[in-house]
Protein backbone atom coordinates (compact mmCIF):
# COMPACT_ATOMS: atom_id res chain seq x y z
CA UNK A 1 0.00 0.00 0.00
CA UNK A 2 1.30 3.24 -1.15
CA UNK A 3 1.60 6.37 1.96
CA UNK A 4 -0.96 8.85 1.28
CA UNK A 5 0.53 11.69 3.27
CA UNK A 6 1.24 14.14 0.52
CA UNK A 7 -2.83 14.04 0.34
CA UNK A 8 -4.07 18.01 1.55
CA UNK A 9 -7.60 18.02 2.34
CA UNK A 10 -7.81 20.99 2.71
CA UNK A 11 -7.57 21.62 -1.08
CA UNK A 12 -10.43 20.59 -3.90
CA UNK A 13 -7.11 18.90 -5.62
CA UNK A 14 -6.39 16.69 -2.40
CA UNK A 15 -9.97 15.61 -1.64
CA UNK A 16 -10.18 15.23 -5.70
CA UNK A 17 -7.25 12.56 -5.61
CA UNK A 18 -8.42 11.04 -2.30
CA UNK A 19 -11.93 9.96 -4.25
CA UNK A 20 -9.60 8.69 -7.60
CA UNK A 21 -7.55 6.60 -5.22
CA UNK A 22 -10.17 4.81 -3.97
CA UNK A 23 -11.64 4.31 -6.82
CA UNK A 24 -8.53 3.23 -8.74
CA UNK A 25 -7.80 0.66 -5.68
CA UNK A 26 -11.69 -0.61 -5.98
CA UNK A 27 -10.63 -1.15 -9.94
CA UNK A 28 -7.16 -2.62 -9.30
CA UNK A 29 -8.49 -5.16 -7.51
CA UNK A 30 -10.83 -6.69 -10.28
CA UNK A 31 -8.48 -6.65 -12.52
CA UNK A 32 -4.65 -7.47 -11.56
CA UNK A 33 -4.33 -10.63 -9.04
CA UNK A 34 -2.93 -10.39 -5.26
CA UNK A 35 0.38 -9.98 -4.35
CA UNK A 36 1.78 -13.03 -2.76
CA UNK A 37 4.47 -13.46 -0.20
CA UNK A 38 6.42 -16.57 -2.13
CA UNK A 39 3.92 -18.16 -4.75
CA UNK A 40 3.81 -15.72 -7.48
CA UNK A 41 5.71 -12.67 -9.12
CA UNK A 42 3.69 -10.16 -10.94
CA UNK A 43 6.35 -8.79 -13.62
CA UNK A 44 5.32 -5.47 -15.30
CA UNK A 45 6.65 -2.87 -17.69
CA UNK A 46 5.36 0.81 -18.19
CA UNK A 47 6.46 3.82 -20.59
CA UNK A 48 5.84 6.90 -18.17
CA UNK A 49 5.63 9.50 -21.04
CA UNK A 50 9.07 11.62 -20.75
CA UNK A 51 8.94 11.01 -16.77
CA UNK A 52 11.07 13.96 -15.24
CA UNK A 53 10.52 15.88 -17.96
CA UNK A 54 8.65 19.53 -18.31
CA UNK A 55 6.31 19.58 -20.51
CA UNK A 56 2.41 20.27 -19.56
CA UNK A 57 4.16 21.48 -16.07
CA UNK A 58 5.37 17.92 -15.85
CA UNK A 59 3.87 15.56 -12.81
CA UNK A 60 2.63 16.96 -9.52
CA UNK A 61 1.55 15.26 -6.42
CA UNK A 62 -1.66 14.13 -8.10
CA UNK A 63 -0.34 12.00 -10.23
CA UNK A 64 2.38 10.64 -8.88
CA UNK A 65 0.15 9.08 -6.40
CA UNK A 66 -2.29 7.66 -9.29
CA UNK A 67 0.99 5.96 -10.58
CA UNK A 68 2.18 5.04 -6.99
CA UNK A 69 -1.24 3.33 -6.61
CA UNK A 70 -0.68 1.51 -9.65
CA UNK A 71 2.74 0.57 -9.66
CA UNK A 72 1.85 -0.82 -5.66
CA UNK A 73 -0.28 -3.84 -7.34
CA UNK A 74 3.48 -5.17 -8.66
CA UNK A 75 6.06 -6.67 -7.79
CA UNK A 76 8.51 -5.06 -10.01
CA UNK A 77 8.33 -3.12 -12.99
CA UNK A 78 10.47 -2.23 -15.85
CA UNK A 79 10.38 1.96 -16.90
CA UNK A 80 11.22 3.32 -20.34
CA UNK A 81 11.87 7.10 -20.67
CA UNK A 82 12.63 8.22 -17.77
CA UNK A 83 14.57 11.77 -18.05
CA UNK A 84 17.94 13.04 -16.64
CA UNK A 85 16.25 14.71 -13.84
CA UNK A 86 14.98 12.11 -11.13
CA UNK A 87 13.15 14.59 -9.02
CA UNK A 88 9.68 13.11 -9.97
CA UNK A 89 11.40 9.09 -9.65
CA UNK A 90 12.39 9.81 -6.39
CA UNK A 91 9.15 11.56 -5.31
CA UNK A 92 7.42 8.31 -6.81
CA UNK A 93 9.26 6.50 -4.45
CA UNK A 94 8.40 8.25 -1.49
CA UNK A 95 4.67 7.57 -2.27
CA UNK A 96 5.76 3.70 -3.10
CA UNK A 97 7.39 3.86 0.60
CA UNK A 98 10.83 2.72 1.78
CA UNK A 99 10.76 -0.86 1.09
CA UNK A 100 10.59 0.02 -2.76
CA UNK A 101 14.13 0.61 -4.49
CA UNK A 102 15.05 1.46 -8.11
CA UNK A 103 18.04 0.72 -10.27
CA UNK A 104 18.56 3.32 -12.76
CA UNK A 105 20.52 3.65 -15.92
CA UNK A 106 22.79 6.77 -17.30
CA UNK A 107 20.84 8.57 -20.00
CA UNK A 108 21.75 7.76 -23.55
CA UNK A 109 23.17 11.00 -25.03
CA UNK A 110 22.45 11.89 -29.00
CA UNK A 111 19.32 12.74 -30.57
CA UNK A 112 18.04 9.58 -31.02
CA UNK A 113 18.82 8.67 -26.77
CA UNK A 114 16.59 11.48 -26.22
CA UNK A 115 18.13 11.83 -22.58
CA UNK A 116 16.05 8.91 -21.75
CA UNK A 117 17.03 6.21 -18.43
CA UNK A 118 15.61 2.91 -18.03
CA UNK A 119 14.50 1.73 -14.49
CA UNK A 120 13.59 -0.84 -12.59
CA UNK A 121 11.23 -0.35 -9.13
CA UNK A 122 11.09 -3.48 -7.32
CA UNK A 123 9.46 -4.51 -3.96
CA UNK A 124 11.80 -5.82 -1.99
CA UNK A 125 9.90 -7.50 0.30
CA UNK A 126 9.35 -9.68 -3.03
CA UNK A 127 12.60 -9.30 -4.75
CA UNK A 128 16.50 -9.49 -4.63
CA UNK A 129 18.28 -7.81 -6.60
CA UNK A 130 20.92 -10.12 -7.34
CA UNK A 131 24.16 -7.88 -7.87
CA UNK A 132 24.45 -7.97 -11.51
CA UNK A 133 23.16 -4.32 -13.94
CA UNK A 134 24.61 -3.11 -17.22
CA UNK A 135 23.91 -1.63 -20.49
CA UNK A 136 23.79 -4.43 -23.39
CA UNK A 137 26.13 -3.21 -26.25
CA UNK A 138 26.66 -4.70 -29.25
CA UNK A 139 29.73 -6.95 -29.69
CA UNK A 140 32.70 -4.56 -30.91
CA UNK A 141 35.12 -5.65 -33.85
CA UNK A 142 39.11 -5.14 -34.36
CA UNK A 143 40.17 -3.32 -37.48
CA UNK A 144 43.32 -2.16 -38.32
CA UNK A 145 44.14 -2.89 -34.34
CA UNK A 146 40.97 -0.21 -33.44
CA UNK A 147 37.84 -1.61 -31.76
CA UNK A 148 34.75 -0.64 -34.13
CA UNK A 149 30.86 -1.39 -34.45
CA UNK A 150 29.32 -0.71 -37.24
CA UNK A 151 25.52 -0.94 -35.11
CA UNK A 152 24.30 0.82 -32.16
CA UNK A 153 20.75 0.81 -30.13
CA UNK A 154 19.14 4.32 -30.07
CA UNK A 155 18.79 4.06 -26.67
CA UNK A 156 20.61 1.61 -25.00
CA UNK A 157 19.44 -1.62 -23.55
CA UNK A 158 19.31 -2.22 -19.53
CA UNK A 159 20.13 -6.09 -18.24
CA UNK A 160 19.85 -6.59 -14.56
CA UNK A 161 19.72 -9.59 -12.49
CA UNK A 162 16.83 -10.30 -10.10
CA UNK A 163 15.81 -13.26 -7.52
CA UNK A 164 12.25 -14.22 -6.30
CA UNK A 165 11.45 -17.02 -4.54
CA UNK A 166 13.26 -20.06 -6.57
CA UNK A 167 13.03 -17.70 -9.37
CA UNK A 168 16.54 -15.87 -10.20
CA UNK A 169 15.86 -14.48 -13.63
CA UNK A 170 17.72 -11.03 -15.82
CA UNK A 171 15.64 -8.57 -17.44
CA UNK A 172 16.11 -6.29 -20.37
CA UNK A 173 14.28 -3.57 -20.76
CA UNK A 174 14.61 -1.28 -23.99
CA UNK A 175 12.68 1.53 -25.84
CA UNK A 176 13.05 0.43 -29.28
CA UNK A 177 13.94 3.39 -32.05
CA UNK A 178 10.61 4.80 -33.13
CA UNK A 179 11.65 6.49 -36.41
CA UNK A 180 8.65 7.57 -38.99
CA UNK A 181 5.64 6.34 -38.28
CA UNK A 182 4.86 3.15 -39.66
CA UNK A 183 5.95 -0.34 -39.10
CA UNK A 184 9.23 -1.85 -39.34
CA UNK A 185 11.09 1.21 -39.48
CA UNK A 186 14.73 -0.13 -40.89
CA UNK A 187 16.35 0.65 -37.66
CA UNK A 188 13.66 -0.40 -35.11
CA UNK A 189 14.40 -3.89 -37.11
CA UNK A 190 17.38 -4.22 -36.94
CA UNK A 191 17.19 -3.67 -32.94
CA UNK A 192 15.03 -6.24 -32.39
CA UNK A 193 17.18 -8.64 -34.27
CA UNK A 194 20.82 -7.47 -32.43
CA UNK A 195 18.77 -7.19 -29.00
CA UNK A 196 17.40 -10.89 -28.65
CA UNK A 197 20.63 -12.40 -30.30
CA UNK A 198 22.72 -10.61 -27.83
CA UNK A 199 20.78 -12.14 -25.29
CA UNK A 200 20.85 -15.48 -26.51
CA UNK A 201 24.22 -15.73 -26.73
CA UNK A 202 24.70 -13.93 -23.55
CA UNK A 203 22.60 -17.15 -22.00
CA UNK A 204 24.97 -19.35 -23.83
CA UNK A 205 27.58 -18.81 -21.70
CA UNK A 206 28.71 -20.54 -18.57
CA UNK A 207 29.16 -17.36 -16.76
CA UNK A 208 25.62 -16.27 -17.95
CA UNK A 209 23.70 -14.94 -14.58
CA UNK A 210 20.95 -17.06 -14.42
CA UNK A 211 19.10 -19.56 -16.83
CA UNK A 212 15.69 -16.99 -17.10
CA UNK A 213 15.78 -14.12 -19.51
CA UNK A 214 13.45 -11.69 -19.89
CA UNK A 215 12.81 -9.11 -22.65
CA UNK A 216 10.79 -6.09 -21.91
CA UNK A 217 10.25 -2.60 -22.82
CA UNK A 218 8.71 -0.53 -25.34
CA UNK A 219 9.07 -1.94 -28.59
CA UNK A 220 6.91 0.10 -30.76
CA UNK A 221 5.27 -3.00 -32.35
CA UNK A 222 2.12 -1.32 -34.74
CA UNK A 223 1.02 -5.09 -35.18
CA UNK A 224 1.62 -9.07 -34.32
CA UNK A 225 2.23 -8.71 -38.24
CA UNK A 226 5.35 -6.66 -37.90
CA UNK A 227 8.78 -8.06 -39.10
CA UNK A 228 9.88 -6.35 -35.52
CA UNK A 229 7.51 -8.76 -33.91
CA UNK A 230 8.57 -11.60 -35.90
CA UNK A 231 12.05 -11.26 -34.98
CA UNK A 232 11.40 -11.62 -31.61
CA UNK A 233 9.62 -14.82 -31.63
CA UNK A 234 12.30 -16.56 -34.43
CA UNK A 235 14.31 -16.41 -31.80
CA UNK A 236 12.53 -18.75 -29.73
CA UNK A 237 11.16 -15.36 -27.43
CA UNK A 238 7.95 -16.52 -26.47
CA UNK A 239 5.35 -14.10 -25.51
CA UNK A 240 1.91 -15.02 -22.96
CA UNK A 241 -0.35 -15.71 -24.67
CA UNK A 242 -2.89 -13.21 -23.29
CA UNK A 243 -0.55 -10.17 -23.99
CA UNK A 244 -0.19 -11.71 -28.18
CA UNK A 245 -2.17 -8.38 -29.60
CA UNK A 246 -2.84 -6.72 -26.73
CA UNK A 247 -3.09 -2.85 -27.37
CA UNK A 248 -0.95 -1.43 -25.21
CA UNK A 249 -1.10 2.34 -25.78
CA UNK A 250 -3.48 5.06 -24.25
CA UNK A 251 -5.82 5.30 -27.40
CA UNK A 252 -5.53 1.42 -27.83
CA UNK A 253 -5.03 0.68 -31.16
CA UNK A 254 -2.00 -0.65 -31.24
CA UNK A 255 0.30 -3.39 -29.16
CA UNK A 256 3.54 -1.31 -28.67
CA UNK A 257 5.09 -3.38 -25.91
CA UNK A 258 5.80 -6.54 -24.76
CA UNK A 259 7.03 -8.83 -22.71
CA UNK A 260 8.90 -11.73 -23.90
CA UNK A 261 10.40 -14.86 -22.61
CA UNK A 262 13.39 -17.33 -23.15
CA UNK A 263 12.90 -18.97 -19.46
CA UNK A 264 12.67 -22.76 -19.11
CA UNK A 265 11.99 -22.46 -15.77
CA UNK A 266 8.36 -20.67 -16.40
CA UNK A 267 8.32 -21.14 -19.98
CA UNK A 268 5.55 -23.69 -19.76
CA UNK A 269 3.32 -21.27 -17.58
CA UNK A 270 2.99 -18.64 -20.47
CA UNK A 271 0.01 -20.27 -22.75
CA UNK A 272 -2.19 -19.62 -19.47
CA UNK A 273 -0.47 -16.93 -17.30
CA UNK A 274 -2.91 -14.29 -16.27
CA UNK A 275 -1.72 -10.62 -17.84
CA UNK A 276 -2.81 -8.22 -19.22
CA UNK A 277 -2.97 -4.29 -19.19
CA UNK A 278 -4.89 -1.56 -16.76
CA UNK A 279 -6.69 1.69 -18.99
CA UNK A 280 -5.95 4.27 -16.16
CA UNK A 281 -8.01 6.90 -17.96
CA UNK A 282 -11.34 5.08 -17.27
CA UNK A 283 -10.87 5.97 -13.31
CA UNK A 284 -8.51 8.96 -13.40
CA UNK A 285 -7.87 12.03 -16.00
CA UNK A 286 -11.48 10.63 -17.38
CA UNK A 287 -13.01 12.44 -20.50
CA UNK A 288 -15.50 13.53 -18.82
CA UNK A 289 -12.97 15.62 -16.76
CA UNK A 290 -11.53 17.49 -19.51
CA UNK A 291 -13.86 21.19 -17.83
CA UNK A 292 -12.52 20.21 -14.62
CA UNK A 293 -8.34 20.02 -15.48
CA UNK A 294 -8.56 21.96 -18.94
CA UNK A 295 -11.10 24.30 -18.97
CA UNK A 296 -9.55 26.77 -21.30
CA UNK A 297 -8.65 24.45 -24.45
CA UNK A 298 -10.67 21.55 -26.55
CA UNK A 299 -10.90 17.81 -25.39
CA UNK A 300 -8.08 17.09 -27.96
CA UNK A 301 -5.44 19.17 -26.12
CA UNK A 302 -6.68 17.67 -22.93
CA UNK A 303 -6.24 14.48 -24.37
CA UNK A 304 -2.73 15.37 -25.29
CA UNK A 305 -1.68 17.03 -22.00
CA UNK A 306 -2.77 14.52 -19.62
CA UNK A 307 -0.73 11.68 -21.19
CA UNK A 308 2.32 14.08 -19.42
CA UNK A 309 -0.01 13.84 -16.24
CA UNK A 310 0.37 9.45 -16.54
CA UNK A 311 1.45 8.46 -19.33
CA UNK A 312 0.46 7.84 -23.22
CA UNK A 313 1.31 3.96 -22.49
CA UNK A 314 -0.83 1.78 -20.83
CA UNK A 315 1.40 -0.91 -17.75
CA UNK A 316 1.36 -4.20 -19.39
CA UNK A 317 1.63 -7.17 -16.67
CA UNK A 318 1.79 -10.60 -16.15
CA UNK A 319 1.60 -13.14 -12.84
CA UNK A 320 4.42 -15.82 -13.00
CA UNK A 321 4.26 -18.84 -10.68
CA UNK A 322 7.65 -19.22 -9.09
CA UNK A 323 7.37 -21.43 -6.14
CA UNK A 324 9.67 -24.72 -7.36
CA UNK A 325 9.80 -26.21 -3.67
CA UNK A 326 7.09 -28.82 -4.79
CA UNK A 327 8.97 -30.03 -8.11
CA UNK A 328 11.96 -30.10 -6.39
CA UNK A 329 11.08 -32.21 -3.52
CA UNK A 330 9.68 -34.59 -6.24
CA UNK A 331 12.63 -35.03 -8.18
CA UNK A 332 14.69 -35.25 -4.53
CA UNK A 333 12.27 -38.53 -4.13
CA UNK A 334 13.16 -40.11 -7.52
CA UNK A 335 16.78 -39.47 -6.97
CA UNK A 336 18.65 -43.14 -6.45
CA UNK A 337 20.91 -42.82 -3.64
CA UNK A 338 24.76 -43.52 -4.20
Amino acid sequence: MPEYKNIDSTTVEGRRTAERLLTLKFELDKVIPAKTVDPTLLLATWNLREFGGTKSGGREDEPLLYIAEIMSRFDIIAVQEVRDNLDALDQLMGNLGGWWKYLVSDVTLGEQGNNERHAYIYDTRKISFGGMAGELVPEMKKEGGVLKSDFAFSRTPYVAGFKAGWFKFTLCTQHFYYGEDKADDPQRLQEAKAIVQLLKKRMKSRDAWANNTILLGDFNIFSTNDETFKAIEMEMFEIPAKLKGTYTNAVQDRPFDQIAFLARDVQTQLGLARAGTFPFFDHVYRDADWQTYQPQTTLNKYKQWRTFKMSDHLPLWVELYVDFGDAYLEKKMKTPAG
